[in-house]
């Protein structure tokens, strides 16, 4: 055995080889750690595809639980086979996301409006969710379909401004509400319209800066005094759910790391969701695009929280079952289809993740 002074008679070089070694396997330690955290994402989302695959409808569609064939179901759950690096008319998934793409566009009615026969009290939340399908998939889709889709989404578009150019008093103008002709504005609806106006002008569409900026105006109205956090209208204190929104909007509307968005997203850190929240997976999929975009700890810290929430309540068939409430007559293909969009933002495949 090596006594503890014959140390001092080692050569300088062998005892800092000896010490560079053990401080590596110290490092390496975290690094693996992360490895097989990111394999069990990995693993979860692709249980997560195989699940929502085997609930698609012979029409194209995906399902609520309680009312029936829906667009805005039927869109989140392309987007989040599309999250996960698949495209249209390829691969394993190709034909089915092709099919249900084409399933929302044939049922556009005559105005714009994206949205099933089965009405609802909110058609603007199903023409939202719609429009940024359209707009993610618009550049992938075979080129017999393409020209469709195209013209489906610029209709789409043009809506969604119509929409809000109605007259509003100052507290609700640049926003959106669950109406066309909503005299009033909230930030739930309001997120999904500017995810799609943002991400139809990255592929050229037509959208005027001012309907941006008036939307950036609406989304700093609804932040909470003193910058904490958001709310869902103008006044309202701040849920987890409404801050990621109201971050996300910020961001990809180019409104970088402004004051509203740095307030909220130290306010999440110390608020985060929890799955006892309202609208929990709504808030799953917004805090995760939200904090992603801000970067660095919000994000890392972020990510490990959702991904820690997440996995543990994952069903054994691959979906995810809606337990508040507030989001249970959705149904599993939406708590599975939002909870696949927060854990593949990483990927980085559909363009509005990126930073």
């Amino acid at each position: 055995m090596t006594s503890r002074t014959s140390l001092k008679n080692w050569p300088r070089f062998v005892f800092l080889a000896v010490l560079l070694l053990c401080l590596g396997s110290i490092c390496a330690a975290p690094a693996s750690a992360q490895q097989i955290n990111e394999q069990a994402v990995d693993a979860s989302i692709a249980r997560s595809l195989e699940f929502l695959a085997s609930q698609q409808q012979p029409n194209g569609s995906w399902r609520t639980d309680s009312w029936g064939d829906s667009t805005a179901i039927t869109s989140l759950a392309v987007m989040s086979f599309m999250a996960a690096g698949h495209v249209p008319g390829e691969g394993p998934y190709g034909d089915q996301i092709t099919r249900a793409v084409m399933w929302v566009v044939s049922l556009q009615e005559q105005n714009g409006m994206l949205i099933n026969s089965q009405r609802t009290h909110g058609p603007m939340y199903s023409h939202g969710i719609c429009t940024l399908m359209l707009a993610e998939v618009c550049g992938m889709m075979p080129d017999s379909d393409a020209p469709v889709v195209r013209r489906a989404l610029e209709r789409a578009i043009r809506l969604i401004l119509q929409s809000q150019a109605y007259d509003k008093n100052d507290r609700h103008q640049g926003g959106w509400r669950y109406q066309i002709d909503s005299r009033d504005s909230d930030l739930s609806v309001t997120g999904w319209q500017v995810m799609a106006l943002r991400a139809a002008k990255d592929i050229g569409c037509d959208v005027p800066a001012d309907a941006i900026d008036g939307a950036v105006g609406y989304v700093k109205a609804c932040g909470v005094r003193e910058n904490r956090g958001f709310g869902y209208q103008p006044g309202n204190g701040p849920t987890p759910t409404l801050t990621g929104t109201g971050i996300t909007c910020l961001e990809v509307c180019g409104a970088h790391h402004t004051e509203e968005a740095m307030g909220g997203a130290n306010w999440l850190l110390a608020n985060p969701l929890r799955e006892r929240d309202s609208y929990f997976y709504y808030g799953v999929y917004y805090t995760g695009v939200g904090m992603y975009k801000m970067g660095g700890d919000f994000a890392d810290n972020n990510r490990r929280h959702l991904i820690e929430t997440l996995l543990p309540i994952q069903d054994a068939d691959g979906g995810w079952t809606p337990t508040h409430g507030s989001e249970r007559g959705a149904g599993r293909i939406y708590s599975t289809s939002l909870a696949v969009l927060a854990l593949a933002i990483d990927y980085g495949y559909l363009p509005i993740y990126q930073r």
